[in-house]
């Protein structure tokens, strides 16, 4: 009865932690705003907001050319809920959830022979997680990405365990869905495949039949973004951001064999290949810093509170436990499939000038949880053997105490002090001002938003709110040499960054950052952010 009750207790705090106060504890980023915008005309007509018919390889929103999964499975939830913060945000929620029942699942596969409560521990610890309660709070497709994974990878390991044909589809099929979700799943799911062919070599040899069936299943779902990712197009994020496009290494690789007068061990030493290479393992290990994992998280406030990291403090000494027992019980395939499966999450994420980040390792969940859920249970089961009552008692009651004050310390800077910190990572005052412009739209003839507000386009359409004939007939964008759009007009709104205007007559209503704000205007209305700080003004011309 207590496991029972146990269970739907972590499963109401999962719910809890990534619904409550989900469309209002900060606004939405640009990039959300575009999932919701896209899933809205999805429902409409099953189009995208440029009317691109039933999009499956990208949509190209400002240019990035973002996997489209995501905005269709936000369409049911803004069906339900209309346009807003909540419904575009949904998804991520909801799967975060699965995803922490699906931690359950899995810890049982990897560890059968194991107590039930190594399942149980696992499931609390990713539901209490500070790394996955921020990704889920947010339209994050990573998140969801994450979830494709993690289930691909239960039902693999089962069908180790039970040879069941159906099981390994079902694992193509995840993995395959992952492609259409998120760019570093594309990466990680075709390494966990080969890896989990290796780990699992004996199992799939005995099954090859079964194996080239999930193949051909996993290519055929795969197989049309295949143009797609041999693009320009597919290119052009992965350009901006990788270490391997950075002068920078070259300069610096040159300059060292100079300063050497081109001897030739200097020009072996400081190759720019040697030099792309330690570039790409110093980007690789960043994510495993402690500073990282345990004290601060993320540098990015979106991922992180700045002051927990992306595991509890109190998880470090079980991590290590756990990946002692891991590697000393050698229990299935579990010692060697967790680590593989971590190191290769990290592989893509690496490549990225700007490291560590957590959302570019989602991928990594639920492996680093269910190890520290390993080293409590054993730790525990230890000294139960030991027949020392009190220190296995006292240590039970201090674990559950430290663990409280943890989840505690970060819902309150979460829900109580987060929003006023980093409202401005998170666009702020977006939907204030166009909620004010809105009002006045009539009395003007047409409202200038300066585009270092960050797209102003898409918050327009979501917040005015454009119906979708009116967004495609009335929008006017141009689309640089690189591919990203750059909006210009949308109706009577006009997006830019040059605020002289030419002696024609007309009304205009001017929306700006308070700090570029130089002109002898009497201001209509200042927009502050949550810690009174003014932030955007509207005046008129």
């Amino acid at each position: 009865m207590w496991y029972r009750v146990l269970f739907v207790f972590i499963i109401c705090v999962a719910v809890f932690l990534r619904f409550f106060s989900l469309g209002t504890n900060v606004p939405l980023t640009w990039d959300e705003v575009s999932w919701g915008y896209n899933a809205y005309t999805l429902g409409i007509d099953g189009r995208d907001e440029y009317g691109v018919l039933l999009p499956w390889q990208f949509l190209e929103s400002f240019g990035d050319y973002k996997p489209p999964m995501y905005a269709y499975l936000t369409v049911i939830p803004v069906w339900l809920f209309g346009v807003n913060e909540f419904s575009t945000r949904f998804a991520s929620a909801f799967f975060g959830v699965l995803t922490v029942l699906l931690t359950y699942a899995l810890t049982r596969e990897l560890f059968p022979r194991s107590t039930r409560s190594l399942g149980l521990v696992a499931m609390g610890i990713m539901a209490v997680s500070p790394w996955h309660i921020m990704l889920s709070r947010a339209a994050f497709e990573a998140n969801v990405a994450t979830f494709f994974i993690v289930c691909g990878m239960w039902t693999l390991v089962r069908w180790s365990n039970t040879q069941q044909w159906f099981l390994l589809i079902h694992t193509a099929v995840c993995w395959a869905l992952s492609f259409y979700t998120f760019n570093s799943a594309r990466i990680v799911s075709v390494l966990l495949a080969i890896a989990s062919a290796l780990i699992f070599w004996r199992t799939v040899r005995s099954n090859w039949k079964q194996c080239i069936l999930a193949s051909v299943v996993g290519f055929v779902l795969v197989a049309p973004l295949v143009p797609f990712l041999l693009s320009p197009q597919a290119s052009l994020r992965f350009n901006e951001v990788n270490i391997f496009s950075n002068p920078e290494i070259i300069e610096t690789a040159n300059q060292k064999i100079a300063n050497d007068d081109g001897a030739w061990y200097s020009t072996i030493l400081n190759n720019r290949r040697v030099a792309y290479a330690m570039e790409y393992l110093t980007h690789y290990f960043d994510h495993f810093t402690p500073r990282f994992l345990f004290i601060s998280g993320d540098t990015n406030p979106k991922f992180s509170i700045q002051d927990v990291g992306q595991l509890y403090l109190i998880e470090l000494p079980f991590l290590i436990v756990g990946m002692l027992v891991l590697i000393r019980q050698r229990e299935g395939r579990a010692w060697l499939l967790l680590p593989v499966w971590c190191l290769i999450a990290v592989i893509p994420a690496a490549v990225a000038r700007e490291t560590p980040h957590a959302l570019r390792i989602a991928g990594m969940l639920p492996v680093l949880q269910i190890l520290v859920a390993c080293g409590i249970v054993y730790s525990c089961m230890y000294l139960r053997k030991s027949k020392a009552l009190f220190l296995y008692t006292a240590g039970i009651v201090i674990v559950a105490v430290l663990y409280g004050v943890s989840v505690s310390y970060f819902g309150y800077k979460l829900f109580r002090q987060y929003p006023y910190l980093y409202a401005k990572e998170w666009q702020t005052g977006y939907k204030e001002a166009i909620t004010y412009v809105r009002e006045h739209e009539a009395n003007v003839d047409e409202i200038v938003i300066e585009n270092y507000l960050g797209r102003p386009q898409i918050y327009t359409a979501f917040y005015r709110p454009f119906s979708v004939s009116d967004f495609r007939s009335q929008s006017v964008v141009e689309r640089d040499q690189f591919g990203l759009v750059n909006p210009q007009r949308l109706g009577k709104y006009v997006f830019t960054n040059t605020m002289s205007f030419p002696a024609d007559g007309k009304r205009r209503l001017v929306v700006r950052r308070y700090g570029d704000y130089q002109k002898p205007e009497t201001i209509e209305r200042t927009i502050y952010t949550p810690l009174g700080e003014p932030y955007i003004v509207i005046y008129q011309l």
